[in-house]
């Protein structure tokens, strides 16, 4: 399939921001040019203030750029009546949802609004799409439970399957993570990847779910403010630099060979640490945050040797030789033996 009939969204040099009377307006990113595809995961990552919300709203026409235009499917979205637009994207925000009276299927099927008469009246065809919806997020078993009685990650379920419902080609997420724990998080980033491959939508994300990103979006989209939006794919945003400077901050670095931001402590010596085994890996995350810069050097005076086979750490510092079991000890050993 051509690139132009896959792409389902796409901006031509839009300005996003805020009119603060009518001769003054407040400009957060101008000349953007993007697009994306049906079956893509996107993700949108910036830091705080870089303007990922404003981005969201004026994508979904809910907030009127300051110059340019947004396209979804071709056509701009300002030309488009409600209907239409309902029909072709569907939008969840970060807010939390305060229907609590509201059962789960009385929920989803609000998706169904764009296709039903005044009266709302739902047909086979709007029920079995519901229940497809709910099934696709795994919350069918809650079809008569209302939102009241669902845990946070659950009611986040229910407003996915809500924008499934919908049925539109594109769909967009404002953190859909936002007030989720760990496990909860990694879930709805591997749902929302296996939706955009399996139903060929676009789903678009905003998110500070930066780790998790990297491993799930096929494009990033990386926003810092003044500064014109990078897309790529994330590796290549890693390779280049990219994602490091858009994240460049004094108290946390970006590693790349990890993948993982990592918090930067003052060194209070170096220290060659021999073995990369996960023992290898745990120990240098723990000499870090005791304060040690671990070197490549291996003719500095104070050497640690990983004996995995035995579970065993040799510190080795001038004429003294110590032996530990565990980490703890090898920390204590270090505090009370090592001169710094």
């Amino acid at each position: 399939m051509e690139e132009s009939a896959r792409t389902i969204l796409q901006t031509e040099n839009l300005s996003i921001g805020y009119r603060l009377s009518k001769k003054k307006k407040l400009t957060l990113l101008s000349e953007i040019n993007i697009s994306m595809q049906k079956g893509e995961l996107v993700c949108l990552l910036g830091p705080n203030g870089s303007g990922k919300s404003t981005f969201m709203r004026t994508l979904a026409g809910i907030q009127p750029p300051l110059q340019g235009a947004t396209l979804v499917d071709q056509r701009p979205i300002k030309s488009r009546n409600f209907k239409e637009i309902s029909q072709l994207l569907s939008i969840v925000l970060t807010e939390r949802l305060t229907v609590e009276n509201l059962q789960v299927f009385q929920v989803v099927s609000l998706g169904r609004y764009p296709y039903t008469n005044w009266l709302g009246k739902l047909d086979r065809e709007d029920k079995e799409k519901i229940r497809w919806a709910m099934e696709q997020v795994n919350v069918l078993q809650f079809a008569n439970h209302t939102i009241d009685q669902l845990s946070d990650g659950e009611k986040q379920r229910v407003m996915i399957a809500k924008a499934l419902a919908q049925d539109t080609p594109l769909v967009m997420l404002d953190e859909p993570t936002a007030h989720l724990d760990l496990p909860n998080r990694v879930e709805i980033m591997k749902l929302l990847r296996r939706l955009a491959k399996e139903t060929n939508k676009a789903i678009l994300l905003s998110t500070h779910e930066l780790d998790l990103a990297l491993q799930a979006a096929d494009t990033i989209w990386l926003m810092k403010k003044g500064e014109p939006i990078k897309p790529g794919v994330p590796e290549d945003l890693v390779l280049s630099g990219q994602f490091e400077s858009t994240f460049n901050n004094q108290s946390f670095a970006f590693d790349k060979s990890s993948g993982k931001f990592k918090m930067n402590h003052c060194h209070i010596s170096s220290i060659y640490v021999e073995g990369n085994s996960v023992m290898g890996f745990w120990t240098r995350q723990a000499l870090e945050r005791e304060g040690y810069e671990v070197s490549e050097n291996q003719n500095h005076d104070l050497h640690i040797k990983i004996n995995p086979e035995d579970h065993q750490w040799e510190v080795r510092y001038h004429q003294k030789h110590f032996k530990c079991q565990t980490i703890k000890d090898l920390l204590f050993t270090l505090r009370n033996n090592i001169s710094t």
